[in-house]
């Protein structure tokens, strides 16, 4: 039997896992969702639902890869009882990847496109008048989403450099390459928050996003906030798809699942607050509003560094940072889809990454060009990114999430003392089997409600 694959460090574990928890929802999506909500109070939140749900739910994934030895459908195989169905959700979080990364890519391409605009002075930084350049910055969002050979193009680049790396084995590919943006992504979130904090104006916007004002979360319903701060909570994790099942299957016995689970959650979280510590100084500094929604990344924020001096400088560093989060997530999904249908097929990686490569690559070109020669295509409102983020994040995440909680602590499933052993396995954090009546009776009811509130418009 082939020896199984594992992470050259602890290190590389917690930096891969990390990365691919770190992503757009929470340098894009947590500052927007934090600045509609009214700030502190929706952090508060923020924090408290990923202890009490985030957390737990992260470590039976972890759980059932170790245990497991194996990716998606397979680990499923191994720990389920003689006659039950339960793999067959594995295919689900297989397809649910696939999904995910249908939209992923272009959004990633987006990023990746501004980067460029920016180092290459793409936004008319010139010294006729800051209209002109603001105008330029308005203009180029919407240039790029109208363009399908652009947006191709972008998109194309992000799979070519997700598989090449996915090609190579675990250490030499992922591990080495997260390794570096992680390192990377982390030095220029420190760069990036001390710029924004030593702007005029910028205490006004550490007070809005740090202090919870609960006279500001009554205008927006408090049950709005408490709503979206447990969507947020939830989905910044990526649990669900077995995505982080599989980096569990690559970890070492020598720690214990509960505390690189609560290290890693401490990243994911390092990485959303500081992201807000960097946009939301910079928009009271320029007399900007906070709350402008998916456009604050690509319109709103980038107006911001125009008008600042050495402003291409800091867009520059600002989206190759918003790369580098967006592309840790794209490699680590990759490394879970083509492990999974290594194992389930039987397919050399090579041919594995070739046929994965080239589908994913076709798969997602209805999301590019849903923004202009599929403009039209649209489902209750919805375009193309709009219908497929609302199934991974709205169904295949909570629903995945509540398969996996269930097949840990039910006797219909692997079993809660099964879990429990495998989770607190080695040196570290151990959970209390006391939890056994939260893990069976609340967390399920929690989880099920984030689900149901999928269906309901934020």
């Amino acid at each position: 039997m082939e020896k199984r694959e594992s992470f050259k460090s602890r290190l590389g574990f917690l930096l891969v896992s990390a990365g691919c928890a770190i992503g757009i929802g929470n340098v894009w999506k947590f500052p927007y969702v934090a600045g509609q909500m009214g700030g502190g109070v929706f952090v508060l939140f923020y924090l408290l639902f990923l202890a009490i749900i985030g957390v737990p739910t992260l470590t039976m994934e972890f759980s059932i890869g170790r245990a497991s030895r194996s990716g998606a459908v397979e680990s499923y195989r191994k720990l389920e009882k003689a006659g039950h169905k339960w793999h067959i959700h594995g295919w689900f979080g297989v397809v649910g990847s696939v999904l995910l990364m249908m939209y992923y890519t272009t959004v990633s391409g987006w990023m990746l496109g501004y980067f460029v605009k920016f180092i290459t002075g793409g936004f008319n930084f010139e010294a006729d008048g800051a209209e002109n350049t603001i105008k330029s910055v308005s203009d180029a969002f919407s240039g790029m989403l109208a363009s399908p050979l652009e947006m191709t193009l972008l998109m194309g680049i992000t799979v070519i450099l997700g598989v090449v790396v996915c090609s190579f084995s675990l250490q030499k590919g992922l591990e080495r390459v997260s390794k570096i943006m992680m390192t990377g992504l982390l030095a220029l979130i420190l760069i990036l928050a001390i710029n924004s904090l030593t702007l005029d104006g910028a205490l006004e916007g550490l007070k809005f996003y740090l202090l919870p004002d609960f006279g500001r979360a009554m205008e927006v319903g408090i049950l709005n906030v408490i709503t979206a701060a447990m969507k947020q909570a939830f989905f910044t994790l990526s649990i669900g798809m077995a995505c982080m099942e599989i980096f569990g299957s690559y970890m070492s016995r020598d720690t214990t699942i509960g505390g690189e689970a609560v290290k890693i959650c401490l990243l994911d979280t390092f990485v959303a607050i500081s992201s807000g510590l960097i946009i939301f100084p910079a928009c009271y500094a320029f007399g900007i509003q906070p709350d402008a929604g998916p456009s604050l990344i690509f319109i709103t924020l980038p107006n911001v560094f125009v008008s600042m001096p050495f402003g291409m400088l800091w867009g520059s560093l600002f989206f190759l940072f918003m790369t580098f989060a967006s592309f840790s997530t794209v490699i680590a999904v990759f490394q879970n889809i083509i492990a999974a249908l290594e194992e389930a097929f039987g397919l050399s990686k090579r041919l594995t990454v070739a046929i994965f490569g080239i589908s994913i690559f076709i798969l997602s070109l209805p999301c590019v060009l849903g923004f202009n020669i599929l403009s039209g295509a649209t489902l209750f409102g919805m375009n193309i990114l709009d219908i497929e983020d609302f199934i991974v994040s709205g169904i295949l995440l909570p629903g995945g999430a509540l398969v996996y909680l269930l097949f840990c602590v039910t006797k219909w499933g692997w079993g809660f003392d099964n879990y429990i052993e495998e989770c607190n396995t080695g040196r570290g954090l151990k959970l209390s089997r006391k939890l056994k009546p939260y893990f069976q009776f609340v967390l399920p009811v929690l989880i099920l409600v984030i689900l149901v509130l999928g269906f309901v418009p934020q």
